[in-house]
Parts: structure tokens; sequence; C-alpha cells
């Protein structure tokens, strides 16, 4: 009598090391955020596993991280002018919480697109090519905002970041509303807290509370 052998193929094995640890790289690009987030309350949005980022989410979730990741790209590109030509304490110290909060959440939606097998919005679309969007501001803007200093920096950046937010607020309460994919409606529900109330910081700095 001959015993079939039990043992695991060798490439079969490998396969199966090959899969597993892809997983847990999307789990990792999906975890990568960091829980401190100053005022801003985003830190607080759950970080959804690749294996959670395949349950039910719908077009409106789609949409929302590949609008949202080229918008949060902006608000970044623009708050780390901040540290250089701002002379306000208070900008600096916002730009760095908005940098802080948007970067994680960048990376969180990115893991969720790839577990969806959704297209990535590129680098790139953070500027021309999602001009129409709500709150982004087009290349002629960015020139101004890079060449301002001082308190005309100041002025300039938080007047462009209020209607930066106003359009994030847009697009997550739409979110909110017909999304189906439960952590991206918490999320959507972060930001909008978080947003409103910088909205509301940014136009006592400028005068306008």
């Amino acid at each position: 009598m001959t015993t079939r052998s039990t043992t695991t193929p060798v490439p079969a094995r490998r396969m199966a090391l090959g899969l597993a640890a892809a997983g847990a790289a999307l789990v990792l690009a999906a975890c990568g955020s960091d829980g401190g987030s100053g005022n801003t309350g985003h830190g607080a949005a759950p970080f959804a596993s690749a294996d959670a980022a395949t349950a039910a989410h719908n077009a409106q979730d789609v949409a929302f991280a590949q609008g949202m990741i080229p918008h949060h790209r902006q608000a970044l590109d623009m708050a780390r002018l901040a540290a250089d030509h701002a002379s306000s304490a208070q900008v600096k110290d916002l730009a760095t919480r908005i940098e802080k909060a948007q970067d994680p959440e960048i990376t969180t939606m990115t893991g969720w697109l790839t577990a969806w097998d959704e297209k990535v919005p590129t680098a790139g679309m953070a500027h021309t090519g999602h001009s129409g969007m709500a709150g982004m501001m087009d290349d002629k803007d960015m020139t101004a905002l890079e060449k301002a200093t001082g308190k005309d920096f100041d002025t300039m950046f938080l007047t462009m970041m209020v209607e930066h937010h106003k359009g994030a607020v847009e697009m997550a309460a739409t979110e909110k509303s017909e999304g189906a994919y439960g952590p991206a409606k918490s999320l959507a529900d972060a930001v909008v807290t978080a947003q409103r109330a910088e909205i509301e910081e940014m136009r006592q700095l400028l005068g306008r509370g």
C-alpha cells in the first residue's frame, strides 16, 4: 500500500506566504495613522484593515476617497508653505495641525482604494486636474500663495484655507448621506466636525468671527 503525502508542495507554500505578506502590507498601509492630531479631531477616524475594506461599499465611497485624496494633498501643499512664509505663530500652528491630521487620512483612503482595486489619484492631481472640485485652488492661486510672505501670506493662507475647508465639508457631507462603507462615513463625519471648527478658528484669526 502506498501512502499519499500530505505535505504542501513548496511552490504552493511560497504562494501562500506571499499572499499573507501582501495582505499584511495592505493592513499596515490602511493603519498608518499618527493617533495624535492636535485639536483637529481627525485622528479619531477609524482605519480599516484590507480585509474589512472589501466589505460593502458603493460608487460614492470610491468617489469620496478619489476626490478627497487630491483635496487633502493640496491642503498639505498649502500648509507646508507656512513654516517659511507665515509671520503668525497661530497660522504656523494651524498649518502644522492640518498637515498632521490630513496626511494619515490620505494613507487610509489610499488603502481603501487599493483594497477595492480602484484607481488611486496621482500626486499631480492635487493641482490643475482637479481645480473644478469644491474648494480647490487653481495654479494661479497656488503661485500667489507661494510668493507671499509675512502678514500677506497669513491673510492669503487663511482666506484660501477657509474656502478649501468649505469644499472638504461639502464633499464629506455628501459621503455621510450617500456612502455605504462605514469607515468612510465615519471619516467623513470627522472631517465635517474638525474642519468646521478650523473654519471658525480661521475666521477669528481673520477678524471675521
